[in-house]
């Protein structure tokens, strides 16, 4: 490939909407433009990295038994109303109507598509298990698209979706998946977590995410130091605290004129914040809720949610907190309320003596409260808090925080979505049977700016080798025009590629300075300079792109490291 016949633009200047540093290289190294909000165009230069990725997941689902196929992008009402979606869903979901007036939706996911297409073909346990998968554009209406390809509105997208006679089949895949999807992040050359993650929208009894690491990531994660134990915090665990020290105090009423937070709660009393319970008002199912957590943790709405009755929970509005606690918002407390409540603690809060709760009075609160003795025992005790870096880990470890972006989910759906549309096979005794599925997607298009994310420095992108445009970039100086200059840069191409190492030719005739910043910003993981110099010495100049400084290599030299590369 030479420059001089491909398209390459890059830009100094980025707009100023853009926020992150994959955004900014993207539109800098000419990857992408934006065509409207959320909606971009990839470049030559774009497309080849994106194909790259897409080879690898490919491969990979190949090799793990997968078989790919294509479904609709527009699909018609009628199937989304059969799992309830057209309307749960939400106002992701893109809606629009033919020239007969008929409702279809451009896919966001294709759980109803794939369903549909394997009860028209799938009638026998016999052809179970089976793993339909594709590679193909999704489009999901964000209220507000950021960050370039990052939340895009539309994007593409490897979802996959197996069908099974049985649970433990599905697990089965579920692991062969985890396993494929381990491979994918592996050869793509990313640092990765795969964590314990809430099924969320889509729905299921499990599910794990692939997180690339990195700052900017968008998602926060747990993890332990004693074992590969990994989850997204909405999900995250700490150990399960020791048993309830007794009672060494006894409860008195303590004036707190203008002190509402537990930390000011804490400062004034002279005590750790940790003896502290923070009181959080709420209204579920079945009826006004206090969840108490500890002075320093925050409630883990994902958490919350999963207690029974609290699916749909909200804030008590203020109205009614005075009703059921005759207070104030920020004295609130569990101890003698004005009316009966339902109260939820977290496990750290049930594990305490001694502790300091709101009064349910303004300017007051409670101190030396214990469980038994001046309140009821809690209505539920659950894991309702969100762990924090320190927390001793369920394996023994210690939990540590990093942040990453989510670019691979696999779940077990179970029959969620077989059973919805009345999908069944004959099983082994010649009775209907409902399949159980799984559902395994990958962001491929995300995976481009995650990868920028993580690796990238002032000079530009810096190219996990199997995902770079090329891996090797001939910059051919050659101010005199001399000939031999030239067609030394082309037989080294020649070279190259004969070898199976994909290299381009930058013959474009740029001053070296722009020329070389061109090849740093679009990451190219090596670069060779020809020039008129190093033929008479019979050397190249050779420079990795993380490397300080450049070396003069022979040919043989310069060959045995580019194929080692």
């Amino acid at each position: 490939m030479r420059l001089s016949r491909f398209h390459l633009h890059t830009t100094k200047e980025t707009p100023a909407d853009a926020e992150l540093a994959s955004h900014k290289l993207m539109l800098r190294a000419g990857m992408i433009r934006k065509l409207a909000a959320g909606l971009y165009t990839w470049s030559p230069l774009g497309l080849r990295v994106l194909r790259k990725v897409e080879a690898i997941v490919r491969e990979e689902m190949d090799r793990a038994g997968a078989v790919e196929l294509q479904l609709p992008t527009v699909q018609p009402r009628e199937l989304w109303e059969e799992t309830g979606r057209w309307e749960k869903f939400g106002g992701q979901l893109l809606k629009i109507k033919d020239r007969k007036e008929q409702e279809y939706c451009f896919s966001p996911t294709a759980e109803e598509a794939i369903t549909d297409f394997a009860r028209q073909e799938l009638g026998s346990y016999k052809q179970l298990p089976v793993n339909f998968y594709q590679v193909h554009t999704k489009f999901r209406d964000e209220i507000r698209p950021r960050f370039g390809v990052m939340r895009a509105r539309e994007f593409l997208m490897k979802d996959a979706y197996s069908f099974h006679a049985s649970d433990e089949d599905l697990a089965r895949e579920y692991e062969n998946m985890k396993a494929a999807y381990t491979r994918i992040f592996t050869r793509l050359g990313l640092e990765f977590r795969a964590v314990q993650a809430d099924s969320g929208a889509i729905g299921g009894d499990a599910s794990q995410e692939f997180h690339v690491i990195a700052d900017s990531g968008e998602d926060a994660l747990a993890f332990s130091t004693g074992s590969d134990y990994a989850a997204n915090v909405e999900t995250a665990q700490a150990a399960a605290p020791g048993p309830r020290p007794d009672a060494a105090e006894t409860m008195r009423k303590v004036e707190t004129p203008v002190q509402k937070t537990c930390e000011d709660v804490a400062a004034l009393l002279g005590i750790a914040l940790q003896r502290t319970v923070k009181s959080v008002a709420l209204v579920g199912a079945d009826g006004f809720t206090l969840a108490l957590v500890r002075g320093d943790h925050m409630v883990n709405e994902i958490k919350l949610r999963k207690v029974a009755g609290m699916a749909d929970y909200r804030a008590a509005t203020e109205a009614e907190i005075l009703e059921h606690l005759g207070s104030e918002p920020g004295f609130l407390g569990p101890v003698a309320p004005a009316r009966a409540i339902r109260v939820i603690a977290d496990r750290e809060v049930a594990a305490l003596a001694d502790f300091v709760v709101g009064a349910n009075a303004p300017g007051f609160h409670l101190a030396g409260v214990n469980w038994g003795r001046d309140l009821a025992e809690a209505d539920v005790v659950a894991d309702i808090r969100e762990v924090v870096a320190g927390d001793r880990a369920v394996d023994g470890g210690e939990l540590r925080l990093a942040r990453g972006i989510e670019v691979g989910h696999v779940f077990q759906l179970g029959r969620t979505y077989s059973q919805a549309m009345k999908f069944t096979v004959l099983d082994e005794n010649g009775k209907a049977a409902v399949p159980a599925m799984g559902c395994y997607g990958i962001g491929v298009s995300r995976i481009v700016a995650a990868a920028i994310e993580q690796n990238h420095d002032e000079a530009g992108i810096i190219w996990p080798a199997p995902m770079a445009p090329w891996r090797v970039a001939i910059c051919v100086i050659n101010p005199k025009k001399d000939a031999a200059v030239d067609a030394a840069a082309g037989a080294l191409l020649d070279e190259l590629q004969a070898a199976g190492i994909d290299t381009v030719l930058d013959d474009r005739g740029l001053r070296p300075g722009a020329m070389f910043a061109d090849i740093e910003l679009i990451g190219i993981p090596h670069r060779v300079v020809v020039s008129e110099r190093g033929l008479a010495a019979g050397t190249f100049e050779y420079r990795a792109r993380t490397a300080a400084e450049a070396q003069s290599l022979d040919r043989g030299q310069l060959l045995e490291q580019l194929r080692g590369a």
